[in-house]
């Protein structure tokens, strides 16, 4: 009885998992810089696919920068570049939300009055028929996309302001200003894949891993007041939280750090300066 055949793997799959264990490679410091790479017939064996394949990988990675393609020469490593990653303080979370509105660009996508997701619905604890105002939000740093932000509003609060002052203010400034005395938030974070319409705003590859954020904010009698669903490129935005080992009783355990700690904002590094328009934000220099 013959052997069950293995599953074809596409070519562009079998070029993705070599550009990934290279990337890996030269951004653990495995590859060193300057260093020349093996040549397309030798990766072609170590990897078991053709050199079709191997090229297609060690274009991708001359694209990000992370190798250099010299025709007659060879592929060598180049130094991982430095780009500004926004860290924000996981601890406090409307610590730097205003601010990050004002020192960043935003990109107004969509703007609307619709019937709620249940989800949505049920975050919000909304009566039965009533509507949402739908925003749909690029958010911009250095000319870098970095947030793909949809956010859902009580349509009784979202009708106080427009659409232009949704493109010009941040939305938690319009939200009191609206009246609504912003009190609470609960903030659930993951992993997703960006669909085509989000990797192109965005800027990404289609399947690309993002940074998900869902934040049900809530006034001070309880009632949802927004419900945001936000996708971050994880290159460029990091959540950060400091902890400090407490005693509780006769057992230690870890809590955050305050926010009044040491004379400074939870979440600041003594050594990582803040963003002179933006204090709640830290914008850090990581090598990709």
């Amino acid at each position: 009885m013959a052997a069950p055949s293995q599953p074809m793997v596409s070519e562009p799959r079998k070029a993705l998992r070599v550009y990934l264990h290279l990337k890996d490679r030269i951004l653990s410091g495995a590859l060193a810089p300057t260093a020349r790479m093996p040549s397309e017939p030798d990766l072609a064996t170590q990897h078991g696919v053709s050199r079709v394949t191997i090229r297609s990988a060690l274009e991708r990675l001359a694209e990000e920068g992370l190798v250099e393609r010299r025709p007659g020469s060879g592929t060598y490593v180049r130094s991982p570049s430095r780009t500004a990653t926004l860290v924000a303080d996981f601890s406090n979370v409307f610590t730097h939300l205003v601010e990050m509105g004002r020192s960043t660009e935003v990109r107004l996508l969509a703007f609307g009055y619709m019937l709620p997701t249940p989800a949505v619905a049920e975050g919000l604890g909304l009566d039965p028929g009533e509507e949402v105002q739908r925003s749909v939000r690029v958010r911009i740093t250095d000319g870098m996309p970095f947030s793909y932000l949809v956010t859902y509003v009580p349509k009784r609060i979202g009708i106080s302001y427009s659409e232009a002052d949704l493109r010009s203010t941040p939305l938690l400034e319009l939200l009191e200003r609206s009246g609504a005395r912003v009190a609470s938030a609960r903030q659930t974070v993951g992993a997703s894949q960006a669909g085509p319409e989000i990797a192109d705003a965005l800027g990404v590859e289609t399947g690309a891993a993002l940074l998900s954020i869902t934040r049900i904010v809530k006034d001070e009698t309880g009632a949802g007041v927004e419900y945001l669903y936000a996708l971050y490129r994880p290159d460029l935005y990091e959540l950060q939280l400091d902890l400090e080992r407490t005693r509780q009783g006769r057992s230690m355990r870890w809590a955050a750090i305050s926010p009044s700690a040491a004379g400074r904002p939870a979440g600041a590094r003594r050594s990582e300066p803040r963003n002179a328009k933006n204090p709640g934000i830290v914008k850090r220099k990581t090598t990709r």
